[in-house]
């Protein structure tokens, strides 16, 4: 009879730091959920268009949920194998190297207080060279607007910051920085997704770019070193390695296994975000796309992607539950729109903050066009769901345009996909089909997988595809010619929404 213990099982988390939460997920070695902990924190709005966060309170949640998950699971901590982060993107920390106080509050991503600064920035003659090196359009979209504005904006930061006594990072950088140590030997890195989200890195170098940190006046003492998005950066104080980091949306995009060139993802939420991966050259884009950073896996090469971001979606469905009472719950409004067959000639266009891609109009702001008397507000519920199968197609057109290669499925992921009817109406208005996998969790799932290969708990990539399952799939069944007048409908629409605001107004 033999005495030998069976080997642990073996486990990799997930940090899903996002704009409202922060989550930690543990994942078996199969890539199945085991156990999930959450916890908001507070937003801060303290101006209009100023949105920040507190640094400090989202890296204390973080430490909790990371004991909590483990807990729950009822597993020790070295049968965690490893651990990947995923955050949101461009959210903006400066923070003191010696004491680990951040400067101030964290710069969100959504945050419009450096427009001024960036339509300065416009008119230097330099400016049409940030796009060539970083990919990235000259926009307050990003972090170096942010930390321009930090350092001009607190008496003698700069000064502090040239002589290397403050450290810049995202989401990803900050909390790798505390969990490895903090002021005690914290490794000071980022990965290569979230610094192509900064305009300060070069696309094709994947290096901080020499002329674009002179552009944005930006000491390169602040900055963390550039690391692929697979690989042990470090180990926390219970000595689980900390394997990967990857933005957000690219971690959605490696978690729905999107590793070939045409390969596309959508994640629906509070906005959403679509990418494409064009391989492993960057592909410039010329129709009002981001050229971006996908996935670099240890030492492979890079696989880039373009993307197209979407500012309101899931905050349409809210107004229509909050401001104007149409709906009690978020998911009502399927019921409600499924009331008539049709938007009845109504269209509605949600600029709440400006058009996004591929427009970029900061200026405009929604209208809803089209109403007749015989609108009923299940159909202005329908028009609601239908503008996020619009702006999909606006996307979507871009990159077929952008790419040469036409989308040929689209893979869905984010609350608003437990909605089939807005499933059905984005198959409709792109004319392919729509897939939605059974684990919508894509964004910590596409971090945890990438922690796995880094050690050795997944051995390719191949084999993660066979973790993956589908739940739903949705094929068009719009006429082509009907398809056709109503995006061409909507998108007079969208029309209507600019030089709805002058500069500087909110």
């Amino acid at each position: 009879m033999s005495t030998e213990r069976a080997p642990k099982a073996r486990y990799v988390m997930a940090i899903d730091q996002g704009t409202t939460s922060s989550r930690a997920i543990l994942y078996d070695a199969a890539g199945h959920l085991v156990s999930v902990a959450q916890r908001e924190h507070r937003q801060f709005y303290p101006a209009a268009g100023q949105v920040e966060h507190d640094a400090v309170e989202i890296r204390k949640n973080v430490g909790n949920l990371v004991g909590r998950v483990i807990a729950k699971a009822a597993i020790t901590t070295d049968q965690v194998v490893a651990i990947g982060i995923a955050n949101q993107r461009e959210t903006t920390v400066l923070w003191d190297r010696r004491t680990g106080r951040p400067v101030g509050n964290a710069i969100v991503w959504q945050d419009t207080r450096t427009e001024d600064l960036v339509a300065r920035l416009a008119r230097q003659p330099l400016a049409a060279e940030v796009a060539e090196r970083s990919g990235l359009p000259l926009l307050n979209y990003f972090a170096a607007p942010r930390i321009r504005w930090m350092l001009e904006h607190q008496q003698g930061l700069r000064r502090r910051a040239e002589r290397g006594e403050i450290l810049f990072g995202t989401m990803d950088s900050w909390l790798i920085w505390n969990l490895t140590g903090g002021p005690d030997g914290g490794v000071h890195i980022t990965d290569v997704t979230n610094a192509g989200r900064t305009l300060l890195m070069n696309l094709h170098t994947l290096d901080w770019d020499d002329q674009l940190l002179d552009f944005f006046g930006i000491p390169r003492a602040i900055l963390p070193g550039i690391r692929s998005n697979a690989e042990i950066y470090g180990h926390t104080e219970h000595g689980i390695p900390i394997a990967a980091a990857l933005g957000d949306q690219q971690a959605a995009l490696f978690g729905q296994t999107c590793f070939d060139a045409g390969e596309a993802k959508c994640t629906y939420g509070t906005g959403s975000f679509l990418l494409t991966n064009t391989g492993t050259e960057p592909v410039p884009s010329k129709h009002g796309l981001l050229t971006t950073v996908a996935f670099q896996i240890g030492r492979e090469p890079a696989h880039y992607a373009l993307e197209g971001s979407m500012a309101a979606t899931g905050t349409l469905v809210q107004w229509l539950r909050d401001r104007l009472d149409l709906i009690g719950a978020a998911p009502e409004i399927e019921t409600l729109a499924s009331t008539v067959e049709d938007n009845g000639g109504c269209y509605v266009v949600p600029a709440f903050s400006g058009l996004f891609a591929p427009r970029w109009r900061s200026e405009a702001r929604g209208v809803i066009a089209g109403l007749t008397s015989y609108i009923t507000k299940g159909h202005l519920a329908r028009a609601v769901l239908e503008a996020t199968a619009w702006q999909t197609r606006e996307v979507v057109d871009a990159m077929n345009a952008d790419t040469g290669r036409p989308l040929t499925e689209l893979r869905v992921d984010g609350g608003m996909t437990s909605n089939n009817l807005l499933m059905q109406q984005i198959s409709d208005a792109l004319g392919v089909p729509v897939e939605r996998p059974l684990y919508s969790e894509t964004v910590s799932l596409g971090a945890a997988y990438a922690a796995g290969l880094a050690v050795g708990l997944w051995p390719d990539m191949t084999g993660l595809r066979r973790n993956r399952h589908t739940a739903g799939r949705w094929l068009p069944a719009l006429p082509t010619a009907r398809r056709d007048t109503e995006y061409r409908r909507w998108s007079q629409a969208a029309d209507l929404t600019y030089n709805w605001t002058e500069p500087g107004e909110p």
